[in-house]
């Protein structure tokens, strides 16, 4: 989860992704989870193979990055690895960090328990040092043929070898016969009644599949990496790239274009300005998929450039693939939603009206104060979306009080009669927030007096709670009832309700300039240039009158008018 600057504030995990940030929108939080919500501008994900893996890059994710609301795992020791010393006589232990100590580590293990557990096997069938070392006797572990003897005679060391070389096929996975001879005790337990046995051995099974099971987010091979991979479809492309660092996955970056070329050439010019445009250090290794030229590239780059053909890398390199292919059509699944609700959604209201499929409509409304400071505002929507280049603000100059017929019929007259005297472009639709009053003095100006009769216009008919409902067909006056959930209703309503902001803001605007002019206008000596001079500096009738005499001077007005000035605004004020 990303905050308005996009800094990641929390990284969390999730089996179904869509459920997982429904719920943090879609519940009643609070403390630091609602602080957290209110937070949230923007969120990123990398798709993972297995529930381990989400685990482990988690886990990483939030010790590079400390996000604020990362409770958990931020500070603490993080999961566990099995160890195996490099010393003369080795051990296994579990340790909660890998040093560079020539010790075999493998890991970590978000199941803390199954790591022990597993470790406890281990030492039970694959038994290396349990003891001190060199006591003269045999130590308990070794009576229990848990440990190969140290304690009391000399270990030869191929026998550590070949034990290391048995744990290091256990751990990288190769689990088959053990887990066999275990399921057949585990039979034989459950068949002679002894059900405690056969559960831990079942147990045991379960904590050997949860430990070893195959991880392609973490390698041995500590080598710095950056892994690209890509997918492309319907002329879109969509590259991700890993960033290994570490044996880690510490970060991604995905980002999809319109293509025109062969894949593997787009594929090396975005790599050639992924590091130019970014200063960033260079790996020591670059892996691409297969199909790119390993050795233009690695001439390019001034990297070694390799195309892994099996193994861990070649999982991760899938891996990156799934992720663009997620990205890509998830932004496919953008595009289509999108142009439901702008161009689908202008369909949708052409078809509804039977007029011809068009991009703009032009919407209308008044607002005024009981008759007093009567405007008429324009806004248009181009393919669904505001143009708000184009809106336009009119104040009504042909009536002085509220009259809904003339004030229409003005600004549908100064409007259209300026686009034909310019030769501009005429709207696919006209539309009134006003019911048929205003449809039928709008037509009247339309067809009788400019001669527009083909120009299409409909009414917005207001339901009891001041909201779009259905719309009023202007040339048959029939009611055209749209569907409630159609993204062309919803085109509607945001066009009814932009329209009447904006006229709104505009009546505003011009109430409190005209009020505080004609509260100057008021004072004996401000005339229009002194009005504009304090308009100009202060901006508002509060500050004019919170400003000192020195300051009302400093812009020009002499000391005794500077003293009615704020004599005048300071009593009116209070």
């Amino acid at each position: 989860m990303k905050d308005k600057n996009g800094k990641i504030i929390y990284v969390g995990k999730a089996k179904n992704l869509k459920n997982r940030v429904r719920s943090y929108f879609k519940q009643d939080h609070s403390g630091k989870t609602a602080e957290l919500v209110q937070n949230i501008t923007d969120f990123d994900y990398i798709v993972t193979n297995s529930d381990k893996e989400a685990f482990l890059l988690e886990n990483e994710l939030i010790k590079k990055y400390k996000p604020y609301y990362n409770i958990r795992l931020k500070y603490g020791t993080g999961y566990p690895y099995i160890k195996i010393t490099k010393e003369r006589d080795p051990k296994m232990a579990l340790v909660n960090e890998v040093k560079r100590d020539g010790g075999f580590y493998f890991g970590p293990y978000p199941n803390v328990y199954a790591a022990q557990e597993t470790l406890r096997f281990l030492e039970k069938n694959y038994p290396l040092r349990r003891c001190n070392g060199y006591q003269g006797r045999p130590c308990l572990y070794y009576n229990m043929g848990q440990c190969l003897g140290p304690c009391w005679h000399d270990v030869p060391q191929k026998a550590y070898d070949d034990q290391i070389a048995r744990i290091k096929h256990f751990l990288d996975g190769n689990t088959a016969s053990v887990k066999k001879a275990i399921a057949q005790k585990m039979q034989i337990a459950a068949e002679t009644l002894e059900f405690e046995r056969a559960a831990d051995l079942r147990d045991q099974l379960k904590y050997i599949d949860e430990t070893v099971e195959s991880q392609r987010v973490l390698s041995k091979d500590t080598t710095p990496r950056d892994l690209f991979n890509y997918y492309l479809d319907k002329g879109w492309m969509t590259v991700e790239v890993f960033f290994l660092r570490q044996a880690r996955l510490i970060r991604q970056y995905k980002q999809t274009f319109s293509v025109v070329g062969a894949a593997d050439e787009e594929m090396m010019n975005f790599m050639q300005q992924f590091y130019a445009q970014r200063n960033i250090q260079k790996p020591n290794e670059v892996l691409v998929p297969k199909g790119i030229d390993t050795n233009a590239l690695s001439e390019m780059l001034q990297i070694p450039v390799r195309v892994p053909v099996r193994g861990e890398k070649r999982d991760l390199l899938d891996l990156a693939q799934k992720n663009a292919r997620i990205a890509l059509e998830e932004k496919f699944r953008l595009m289509q939603l999108n142009e439901k609700k702008t161009t689908g959604a202008m369909r949708e209201i052409t078809h509804a009206l039977n007029i011809p499929m068009g991009k703009r409509i032009e919407a209308f409304d008044h607002s005024h104060t009981q008759g007093v400071e009567i405007v008429s505002a324009m806004v248009v929507f181009d393919d669904g979306v505001p143009n708000k280049d184009l809106y336009r603000k009119y104040k009504i100059k042909s009536v002085s009080h509220a009259d809904e017929w003339s004030e229409t019929q003005e600004v549908i007259r100064r409007r259209y009669s300026r686009i034909l005297k310019e030769g501009g472009e005429m709207p696919d639709l006209i539309l009134m927030d006003g019911g048929e009053i205003q449809l039928h003095a709008a037509k009247e100006v339309l067809e009788d007096e400019l001669g527009l009769t083909s120009l299409p216009i409909a009414a917005m008919v207001k339901n009891d709670k001041h909201k779009t409902a259905d719309l009023i067909d202007g040339r048959t006056g029939e009611v055209v009832v749209l569907s409630k959930q159609s993204e062309g209703f919803f085109l509607i309503q945001r066009v009814q309700e932009e329209v009447h902001r904006f006229a709104i803001n505009f009546h505003r605007q011009l109430r409190s300039k005209n009020s505080l002019a004609s509260r100057l206008d008021m004072i004996d000596g401000v005339g229009p240039k002194t009005r504009q001079k304090l308009l100009r500096e202060f901006g508002s009738l509060p500050k004019i009158a919170g400003a000192s005499i020195e300051a009302l001077q400093a812009i020009g007005i002499n000391e005794k008018l500077a003293r009615v000035i704020h004599m005048s605004l300071k009593s009116g004020i209070q």
